[in-house]
């Protein structure tokens, strides 16, 4: 049997869901940034499904990636095509199931899609912010999370979940607010990028900022940067996927054709694919939100920030148990990263699962349906969940 399963949406999803919106940092107190800056008010926009329990014990937070939001499982109507992006993996019965857990899911500051970004409004001068949105990090997203659990009185998370840089905010977390983080499922995700993630990011950048539509950022009121956009898109599409998966999905197959054209039409399956990523990703996120959001995965750097160059040190600060995922043909954050973080991690004595997962899809696998994946998130979550409640009682 395959190890990638179909999803079926019917009976097992958890329905309808809705976006809300939270509000902080008003002025004179905003929230005070990495950089020095200060940000102010700020909204995040997040989701929420299960149920949270009288002691609030049973909360998980997932973190999305790049260009995720916060709505990660059900519908937001009885005709909506397409249930959140992580809909496989959450809701009744699955593996974060949401019969026995309460899910919270925002939209990451700087994002586009809800959430204070440079594309909201700067209430300064009520205009979109576009560059003078200040340069945020990962631990600032993570400390714009934080406010939000505080704001849904919780204050022990049994787990944190989340894929590449989702990923990087549930390592954050687990170092910024050791007391709170009970557990944590860092998937296909690195504590730092490497030179090769950092120069893919650059080229899409640049591909953005060489959009003449662009304008310095400030494109709100005329034409947008769709083109720089779309092949930066396109860029990071690629190292999203594996030579193996591009091999089995398109290899070199013609696309509506029967012999090449001798033009710069798109001859190839594969190019039409890329160029139709490019086209669709355009349509729903913000090319501002793309740039501050790569950079401040690349500017992460948890040795550096956490553990004076020493993961050993960084991870000193937590207590969480870990899950840690890699998969094989992850090229963007390969399993050699997550080895070095088990290590870390164990040389702090903590209580750390690690597998590397045997799959053709590359970085995206972590998104797509598996059944390894599945039970070991479940069983991990069963596990944290009975040992927490075990210690709860003893205390």
């Amino acid at each position: 049997m395959s190890e990638y399963i179909e999803h079926d949406k019917a009976g097992v999803s958890v329905g309808l869901v809705e976006k809300k919106s939270f509000a902080f940092a008003e002025p004179p107190n905003e929230m005070i940034l990495e950089s020095g800056a200060r940000l102010g008010p700020v909204t995040i926009a997040y989701e929420t499904c299960g149920e949270l329990n009288d002691d609030k014990s049973n909360a998980v937070l997932i973190c999305h990636a790049l260009s995720g939001d916060s709505h990660v499982a059900g519908y937001y109507s009885e005709d909506d095509p397409k249930p959140g992006w992580w809909d496989i993996m959450v809701g009744p019965g699955k593996g974060i199931d949401t019969d026995k857990y309460f899910i919270v899911c925002s939209n990451i500051l700087g994002s586009c899609i809800g959430s204070t970004g440079p594309c909201t409004y700067n209430p300064k001068t009520v205009e979109p912010y576009g560059l003078d949105f200040p340069v945020v990090t990962i631990g600032d997203m993570v400390k714009a999370q934080k406010a939000l659990l505080d704001h849904l009185g919780i204050k022990k998370i049994l787990s944190v979940i989340g894929g590449s840089i989702g990923g990087m905010q549930v390592l954050e977390w687990c170092v910024s607010y050791p007391e709170m983080v009970v557990s944590a499922i860092p998937l296909a995700t690195t504590t730092r990028h490497s030179a090769l993630a950092i120069a893919f990011n650059e080229v899409a950048r640049q591909a953005i900022m060489a959009d003449p539509n662009w304008n310095n950022g400030d494109y709100y009121s005329g034409a947008e940067p769709d083109l720089g956009l779309a092949v930066a898109r396109m860029i990071g599409h690629i190292t999203y996927l594996s030579d193996e998966s591009m091999r089995i999905k398109f290899g070199r197959q013609l696309q509506d054709k029967s012999d090449i054209s001798y033009n710069f039409d798109a001859d190839f399956q594969v190019e039409s694919y890329l160029r139709y990523q490019g086209a669709k990703f355009v349509q729903r996120f913000d090319a501002n939100s793309f740039l501050y959001i790569t950079k401040a995965a690349d500017y992460y750097d948890l040795e550096k920030q956490h553990g004076n160059g020493s993961a050993v040190e960084a991870f000193s600060k937590t207590k969480a148990k870990f899950l840690v995922v890699s998969f094989t043909s992850d090229w963007l954050y390969p399993t050699y990263q997550s080895r070095t973080m088990v290590q870390a991690l164990k040389k702090n004595g903590l209580d750390v699962s690690f597998c590397e997962i045997e799959a053709d899809w590359g970085h995206d696998a972590f998104l797509l349906p598996s059944k390894s994946l599945t039970a070991m998130v479940k069983g991990f979550l069963e596990r944290v969940n009975n040992e927490n409640g075990k210690e709860e009682n003893a205390l």
